[in-house]
């Protein structure tokens, strides 16, 4: 009889996903030769070879590739099973897989990652980091238990929270010539010169909104992949960028950037928790919500 442990089965799972040991290894929370060996056990009880390796290269097998859907259904039911017990009571404990958009994550992260542990230390926080549409897909299938992510989010299987609204700034080169006065209006001329993350960013999207009838310069040829990336090229006078609240506090910091306001009405954005509709950890994400609200003015500086 073939005995495969739901460890493997998450090892697995982990892989298929990341199609990189290291990867894997981080996002299961383990050391990769624990990883490695744990799969290599599971290719063995199964007779079949799941994972082509080459080099740094991963590639699911045809088996594997035909046992994946039915593995994560399996997990799923697993987590439901875990779960279960935890409807119409807040227990904060155990493992929560949280997701959060890349231009929330690095000014979130260190407030409410304390305030977990201060509130809730028998909780143990898993992190995903990735775009909205990655987070609303893996919330819907059971593979993280909530995300933080920016409205509207366009998915009927999903429930929703606002935490709070995040107002916008221009961040410009501290030594431009060329910018006028702030406060900056929509049809500014400065807005030609916006540049923009690349295709899958929410703020991306946002971004254009707030140009209105400006047509900014397309980052793609950039590949510009994090707010971080967009205001060095800013500071080295490249253009000029959208920054949202959370993250004006730490640019200020750089002498090579100014930030400055828009004029009245700000543009802003709508900051939320999302997770799976029914979802038996509703009250926690509830919870979860309620501290993340909380922490608002830490977030905006």
């Amino acid at each position: 009889m073939i005995r495969l442990t739901i460890r493997q089965m998450e090892y697995f799972a982990a892989l298929a996903q990341m199609l990189h040991f290291g990867r894997a290894a981080e996002f299961a929370g383990v050391s990769q030769p624990a990883l490695s060996a744990q799969i290599a056990e599971m290719e063995e009880r199964l007779g079949c070879i799941l994972f082509e390796r080459g080099g740094k290269a991963v590639r699911m097998t045809e088996d594997a590739l035909e046992l994946q859907p039915r593995i994560e259904n399996i997990l799923a039911q697993i987590r439901e099973v875990e779960t279960t017990a935890r409807r119409g009571r807040l227990a904060m404990e155990g493992r929560l897989r949280l997701g959060v958009i890349p231009t929330v994550a690095p000014y979130l992260l260190p407030h409410i990652l304390p305030a977990l542990k201060r509130e809730y230390p028998k909780l143990r926080l898993e992190l995903r980091e990735a775009i909205t549409g990655s987070l609303a897909e893996e919330a819907l299938n059971g593979r993280i238990d909530a995300f933080v992510a920016a409205l509207p989010l366009d998915y009927s299987g999903l429930t929703t929270q606002e935490l709070f609204s995040d107002r916008f700034y221009l961040a410009v080169p501290a030594d431009d010539p060329d910018f006028v006065s702030p406060p900056v209006p929509p049809e500014s001329p400065a807005l030609e010169r916006l540049m923009l993350l690349e295709e899958g960013h929410c703020l991306r999207e946002q971004a254009l909104a707030v140009c209105g009838s400006v047509k900014p310069v397309a980052m793609a040829n950039y590949g510009a992949t994090s707010l971080t990336t967009l205001l060095q090229m800013v500071a080295h006078g490249l253009g000029v960028t959208l920054i949202p609240a959370m993250a004006a506090g730490p640019a200020h910091d750089q002498r090579d950037l100014k930030i400055v306001p828009f004029a009245e009405p700000v543009p802003e954005r709508r900051i939320c928790l999302a997770w799976r509709r029914n979802s038996p950890r509703h009250n926690e994400c509830l919870e979860l919500a309620r501290i993340i609200r909380g922490l608002q003015p830490l977030l905006q500086h």
